[in-house]
């Protein structure tokens, strides 16, 4: 193709475009860097040399290029990507360890973005700022079903994210094992064999082999206790003490039902089509499953506390599990007439959940593990959420429950202990690896 007899910049530019359209890449090169020399600040001619000189292993002189545009730039999170690139190729790790980030402040589902601070991070000796940078980044793609298998990882990407994924799952391994040392000193491996066994489920190490088929935990599975639906009292002896504060428990909340106290939703502020998955009506009226905690994700509600003391003075005296920012979990579970709360499974194993029912109208049951059970006032029942369940209201009444979590009676201290370290510190992993909310 001629060289342009116009010289004006738009034809210049006209003909540079042309010229990338139709793959001639050095020919597009010759005619952006013409446009340079007219205009050394243009954004697009230095965004197109910049990416040749980075194909031709001149990293220093693309990184050049590039920081003259985000002097001018500074809210485009690709040019950010592009220059932390060109860094990281040109080996200045700390410099391209700030422009990731400061491109991922930008728009934080960049995965790609975010497995290349991950490489440098690494570069730099920042292991753990690695690990999460890379948990990050196969988190943010498989969550929009990229890098699930080589089929939906595009193929420059494969070794990269397959290394990225092995550095996830040893770093992940070590932590998580690391958090037991104190209590393998205490107690002796030998008391954490079970709990071994577990992260090692956790991790796909080795098969869960769960007795039950019915039984399909969301996050943990501890083997080698009882696996079952419902258990007999035998194994709850303070729930006698729990019953036998049914009529003050009823007064307390028959109060909070009266004056009106604000309900919450107990799936909290979900989007109607996600509540719509997980309730039903029966009625005309729209479905409602309410709560009012005592105990929410491990938080105390003092004001709640406060207006039902002898509750939750009740609740005090029970061996509740005690996880930080997860457990325990208190509340009246209040089910609207005609709601119908879905098949559904619990977590994890190694607590069971107990209700006192306290009102419940004709027609309210819950089924666990496909066996029903209805409902008697004062009389608990304690069952397995890890087996799918569901309840249901169909009367024209309001049916309240106490519910609380208590751990399986078979874990022994040590193993407790383990438990609940286990959950704390994957928590503050996996909360440490939230991916921040994109500014406005």
């Amino acid at each position: 193709m001629s060289q342009p007899h116009d010289d004006t910049m738009e034809a210049i530019r006209r003909i540079a475009r042309q010229h990338a359209q139709q793959g001639e890449s050095n020919a597009a090169e010759k005619s952006f860097l013409g446009l340079l020399e007219r205009h050394p600040q243009d954004v697009e001619a230095l965004r197109f040399v910049a990416d040749c000189q980075s194909a031709r292993g001149e990293h220093e002189a693309a990184v050049g290029r590039l920081q003259v545009v985000v002097r001018m730039i500074r809210n485009d999170p690709a040019l950010w990507v592009q220059l932390a690139s060109a860094q990281l190729a040109a080996e200045d790790f700390s410099a391209a360890a700030t422009s990731f980030r400061h491109g991922l402040s930008l728009a934080p589902r960049m995965f790609v973005a975010r497995l290349q601070l991950g490489m440098a991070l690494e570069q730099l000796g920042q292991a753990h700022e690695a690990l999460k940078a890379y948990f990050m980044a196969i988190e943010s793609a498989r969550a929009l079903g990229r890098w699930q298998d080589d089929a939906t990882t595009a193929p420059r990407l494969r070794d990269a994210v397959k290394y990225a994924i092995n550095y996830v799952n040893k770093g992940r391994r070590q932590l998580f094992r690391g958090v037991l040392d104190p209590l393998r000193e205490r107690y002796g491996s030998d008391e954490l064999v079970r709990v071994e066994r577990s992260l090692s489920i956790y991790f796909f190490e080795q098969p869960a082999n769960i007795p039950d088929p019915r039984q399909k935990p969301t996050f943990l599975y501890f083997p080698g206790i009882a696996s079952q639906p419902y258990y007999p009292r035998k194994h709850f002896l303070w729930l006698e003490r729990l019953e036998a504060a049914t009529a003050i428990v009823r007064e307390e909340l028959r109060a909070v039902l009266s004056q009106g106290q604000q309900l919450e939703a107990f799936l909290g502020p979900v989007p109607a089509h996600l509540s719509h998955g997980m309730l039903r009506s029966s009625s005309d009226q729209d479905p409602a499953w309410d709560a009012y905690f005592f105990n929410r994700h491990g938080q105390r509600h003092d004001e709640h506390c406060a207006r039902c003391p002898q509750t939750t003075a009740v609740l005090n005296t029970l061996p509740l599990v005690r996880i930080r920012d997860h457990a325990p979990e208190t509340l009246f579970s209040v089910l609207s007439p005609g709601t119908h709360i879905l098949p559904h499974r619990g977590v994890t194993n190694t607590r069971l959940v107990t209700h006192l029912p306290l009102i419940v109208p004709p027609d309210c049951a819950i089924r666990v593990g496909g066996e029903e059970h209805v409902w008697q006032e004062g009389r608990c029942v304690t069952f397995d959420d890890t087996y799918e369940h569901e309840a249901w209201n169909r009367s024209g009444q309001t049916r309240v429950v106490l519910i609380l979590d208590s751990w399986h009676p078979e874990l022994s201290e040590a193993e407790r202990m383990a438990v609940t370290d286990l959950v704390e510190a994957i928590g503050d992993f996996n909360q440490s690896c939230e991916i921040p909310v994109t500014p406005d």
